[in-house]
C-alpha cells in the first residue's frame, strides 16, 4: 500500500473519529440538496489553476485567515457595505496580501446556477482548499460540511492571525487560543511548500535583523546572498519569492529539509527549527522531513481541525447569495 493511500485511509478514521464532537458538520451535508459539489468545485478550481499556479496556496491562505478571526464563517469574504455596517477584514495588514477572491466568486455562482440558495461561502473556501492541495500533489481528506456564512465582519479580530515577523512564543500563543498545539503550527506551516512571499514580509531578516546591523544569523549563507540580490535594502518592494525554491508548486515535504538546511523564507518557517529553546518543535521538523506521509497525515487532521473552529450551523448565520455581501 502507497503511503499516500496510508495517509488517506488515517484521515478518514480521524473524520469518524472527530465527528463525535463536531456533530452538526458532516461529510454527506450536501448529499440530497448538492450532490454534485465536489465534481462542480473541482471543475471551477481545475480551470482557473491552469492559469494560475499559485491558487491552491492563495485559496487555503484564505481559508486559513477566515478561520483564526470568529472562525470559519466566511468573514473575511465580505467586502466593505457602509449600508450593512460591514468594515471588510480584507483591508486589515494581515490580508492585504490574499488573493483568489475572483475564483471563490466563480465556485459560487457555479454552485447557484446548480443548487440555489444551498451552499455556503464558507463550505466553498474548505472543500476548495482540500481539492486544490490535492491536485497539487499533497494529500486528501475528507471535508466536514455543513457551515453557514456570517452576517458581520470583525476586522480588529484580524490580530488573531499570526504575522510573518513574530517569533515562536508568539506565534504558538496564538494557535493555542485556537485549541491547536505544535505539531498543527508545524504541519500548517508546511503550506508553504507552495507559495510565495513578497520581499517585504522578510527584508528585515537580510540586512539589520532586530536593529542589529547585521543579518539574521539563522540564513544559511548562500541563500542569503540570493535573496539579497532579490530584495534591495533601500527598497524591498514587492518582488515575489518562492518559499520553497526546490520545488515551488508541488505540495511535499520539502519545506521541512529547507527549514533543516537554513533556508527557511519567513522569520515564521526558520524559527520552527532554529528557536534554541524548542528542540520539542524541531523535533517534528525533522520528523516531517523524514517522512511525508507523517506531514500529510498531520496536515489533513489540522485542517480537519482548524475547519471547525466555531462554525456557524443551524439556523445561525445564512446561505450568502454574493459571498462579498449579506442578503
Amino acid at each position: 500500500m502507497s503511503s499516500f493511500s496510508v495517509a488517506t485511509i488515517v484521515l478518514i478514521i480521524i473524520v469518524i473519529m472527530f465527528g463525535a464532537s463536531t456533530a452538526q458538520l458532516s461529510p454527506t451535508f450536501y448529499a440530497t440538496t448538492c450532490p454534485n459539489i465536489f465534481n462542480i468545485v473541482s471543475q471551477v478550481v481545475g480551470q482557473a489553476r491552469v492559469n494560475d499556479a499559485r491558487l491552491g496556496a492563495k485559496i487555503i491562505r484564505v481559508h486559513f485567515h477566515d478561520c483564526f478571526v470568529n472562525g470559519c464563517d466566511g468573514s473575511l469574504l465580505l467586502d466593505d457595505s457602509a449600508a450593512d455596517g460591514i468594515q471588510s477584514e480584507k483591508s486589515a495588514p494581515p490580508n492585504l496580501s490574499t488573493a483568489g477572491y475572483e475564483v471563490i466568486d466563480n465556485i459560487k455562482t457555479a454552485l447557484e446556477n446548480a443548487c440555489p440558495g444551498f451552499v455556503s461561502c464558507a463550505d466553498i473556501v474548505a472543500l476548495a482548499s482540500q481539492i486544490l492541495v490535492t491536485m497539487d500533489g499533497g494529500p486528501t481528506w475528507v471535508v466536514p460540511l455543513g457551515r453557514r456564512d456570517s452576517t458581520t465582519a470583525n476586522r480588529a479580530g484580524t490580530t488573531a492571525i499570526p504575522g510573518p515577523f513574530e517569533t515562536l512564543t508568539q506565534i504558538e500563543a496564538k494557535y493555542i487560543v485556537q485549541g491547536l498545539d505544535a505539531t498543527d503550527l508545524v504541519a500548517s506551516s508546511g503550506a508553504h511548500t507552495f507559495g510565495r512571499a513578497r520581499c517585504a514580509t522578510f527584508s528585515q531578516r537580510l540586512f539589520n535583523f532586530n536593529n542589529t546591523g547585521s543579518p539574521d544569523t539563522t540564513i544559511d549563507p548562500t541563500y542569503l546572498q540570493t535573496l539579497q540580490q532579490n530584495c534591495h535594502q533601500e527598497d524591498p518592494g514587492n518582488t515575489l519569492n518562492n518559499l520553497d525554491p526546490t520545488t515551488p508548486d508541488a505540495f511535499d515535504n520539502n519545506y521541512y529539509t529547507i527549514l533543516q538546511n537554513n533556508r527557511g523564507l519567513l522569520q515564521t518557517d526558520q524559527v520552527l527549527f532554529s528557536t534554541a529553546d524548542r528542540p520539542d518543535v524541531a523535533a517534528i521538523v525533522n520528523q516531517f522531513a523524514c517522512s511525508q506521509d507523517a506531514f500529510f497525515t498531520a496536515f489533513g487532521q489540522f485542517m480537519i481541525s482548524m475547519g471547525n473552529l466555531n462554525p456557524l450551523t443551524g439556523t445561525n448565520g445564512q446561505i450568502r447569495i454574493s459571498c462579498r455581501s449579506i442578503n
